[in-house]
């Protein structure tokens, strides 16, 4: 792959991405952050060696913050057969090796802690004896799961509050054993259409308890979790992550003018919790230029809503998560705001060395979207730095 074309890199080193941040309790040197990337290259739900490589290889700048792709918390919360877990010993001793790495690096690591609900696949689920779980009985992501459902004699369940009380253990243990592991801390995934997104969105939380209906009651179930984890692992060790405008897994996005208040409301409860001594260590945000995961760069953007509006609410840390790699003038401006991080999620995999290129103002290496999601090292480890990438001559091409 050559450098991408038409793209004028800025060298950033003098802004505020390049200046020390607390983060809970991490000293990073830079505010660059490599965001949750699933890559479904792990069988049987365990890290394999590429990981360990993958991972090494990001973490090489020191002081960096690194966050891991979803790692679901028990089988229940899974539906993805080659991606990873965190809730047996088997994993815990792979994700052990990948976390020394990223230390011998000294750099930092949290665990991005993961339940799909609906977004599973039903015959995975039918296979391994699993329930097919979201917010609420049957009101399917779409037809083709509404199809597979039927075709499997699976259907789409809504949690019982016995089985919330599940989901929150094995989030709780999850936590524990990244810690275990040697994580230094974990950002519990409540974005992108998965299990706790499906309780914050009117467009499938159709509970009629305590756990649907109004902005609070949907906010209850992912407010129950973060509670759970930070009191088991200790607010500074905590991130949680919203997608306000996301369409992805058919969220109802900015389509419900409704929607800014319900993420307005949550994040409002943790600013509460964060007065009274609990303040997470962030609160990562996917911004409006990308509210669906499917789409390229520049597509799918939604400039009639903005993520700012946290700022008028959240007084830590924020991540903000978007098409950041190819607008450097877009990144001088958000990192004016103190306490932002950006993360740079594509461009990290095709751009192992990438704070170093953001730093002194280097071309970027193109991403194969066609190896995203393969079984194979290609397009996972086999990216060069930017001087090996001058001694193949992707600068001629």
């Amino acid at each position: 792959m050559p450098f991408v074309k038409d793209f004028k890199p800025i060298a950033l080193g003098d802004t505020n991405l390049f200046k020390p941040i607390q983060v809970g309790d991490m000293q990073l040197q830079h505010r660059a952050i490599l965001p949750p990337l699933t890559r479904m290259r792990d069988a049987n739900h365990i890290p394999n060696e590429w990981s360990v490589e993958y991972y090494d290889q990001r973490s090489q700048y020191p002081g960096s913050f690194l966050i891991t792709q979803g790692c679901f918390v028990s089988a229940q919360a899974g539906g993805y057969d080659t991606a990873p877990g965190i809730w047996n010993q088997d994993q815990i001793t792979e994700w052990t090796k990948i976390f020394k790495k990223i230390h011998d690096n000294k750099s930092f690591v949290y665990v991005q802690l993961w339940s799909i609900g609906r977004q599973a696949y039903p015959a995975s689920l039918k296979r391994d004896g699993l329930r097919y779980d979201s917010a609420s009985n049957g009101v399917y992501m779409d037809e083709e799961k509404k199809a597979d459902s039927i075709k499997y004699n699976l259907p789409q369940h809504g949690l019982t509050k016995d089985e919330m009380k599940q989901y929150i253990a094995d989030y709780v243990q999850a936590a524990k054993n990244s810690l275990a592991a040697g994580a230094d801390g974990v950002e519990v995934h409540s974005a992108n259409g998965y299990l706790l997104n499906q309780f914050l969105d009117p467009c499938c939380n159709q509970r009629t308890d305590e756990y649907g209906g109004s902005i609070e009651n949907r906010a209850r179930f992912p407010l129950e979790v973060i509670d759970a984890v930070v009191e088991a692992v200790g607010n500074e060790k905590v991130g949680v992550r919203f997608s306000p405008f996301g369409v992805f897994g058919n969220m109802v996005g900015s389509a419900d003018p409704t929607i800014i208040s319900q993420y307005a409301y949550i994040i409002g409860e943790l600013e509460k919790r964060a007065k009274e001594g609990k303040r997470l260590a962030y609160i990562h945000l996917m911004d409006e230029s990308v509210t669906n995961l499917l789409l390229t760069e520049g597509q799918g953007e939604d400039h009639s809503v903005s993520v700012d509006f946290i700022y008028s609410i959240w007084k830590g840390v924020v991540i903000r998560a978007g098409n950041m790699a190819l607008h450097p003038e877009i990144v001088k401006d958000v990192v004016q705001h103190d306490k932002t991080l950006i993360g740079y999620g594509r461009y990290w995999i095709s751009n192992p060395d990438i704070v170093h290129r953001l730093k002194d103002g280097l071309s970027l290496n193109e991403y194969d979207r066609n190896t995203f999601y393969t079984m194979t090292k290609e397009g996972y480890t086999d990216y060069p730095t930017y001087e090996e990438a001058l001694k193949l001559g992707w600068d001629k091409k």
